[in-house]
């Protein structure tokens, strides 16, 4: 038997890796990793962790969740799927980068940034679909745009 708990978490682990647009979709796929629930606990699962709903490219609507706890870091493979799925644009100037995204979903693409953990990253500032980075003394705007582009498949 799983708890909630246990089922939350594998729900923001589904969220991270699948772009799931509806709740009977995430039904199957806890089904798939043996967690049987119904639609309507899945609702309030979402609502619990205040999921959102955002565009991705292609024009999909799929579920997020725009905060991860702040000490969990994400391993580089999300961030390239976060990165190649919601980011249509990256340019720099001096130590700042700025991102593109589909509206209402630039808050995701920051979140997974700051959970990267990314060095050369000081923060992040997102607005409806636009983020700006502030890199660090060492770094240039340049560079890690360069390497963000690279990740998000925009080279």
């Amino acid at each position: 038997m799983t708890t909630k708990r246990q089922r939350q978490q594998v729900i923001v682990q589904i969220l991270a890796e699948h772009g799931v647009g509806s709740q009977g979709q995430l039904v199957k796929l806890l089904k798939g990793r043996e967690i049987e629930t119904t639609q309507k606990t899945v609702s309030k699962d979402l609502e619990e962790l205040g999921s959102v709903k955002v565009r991705v490219s292609g024009g999909r609507i799929v579920y997020a969740i725009p905060e991860l706890p702040a000490e969990q870091h994400l391993p580089e493979d999300h961030l390239r799927r976060v990165l190649g799925e919601w980011v249509v644009e990256i340019n720099s100037s001096g130590n700042i980068v700025m991102m593109r995204t589909p509206p209402g979903s630039a808050h995701v693409v920051a979140a997974a940034l700051d959970r990267a953990g990314l060095e050369k990253i000081l923060g992040t500032v997102a607005g409806d679909d636009t983020i700006m980075i502030v890199t660090n003394e060492e770094s240039t705007g340049r560079e890690v745009a360069i390497s963000l582009q690279q990740l998000a498949g925009l080279e």
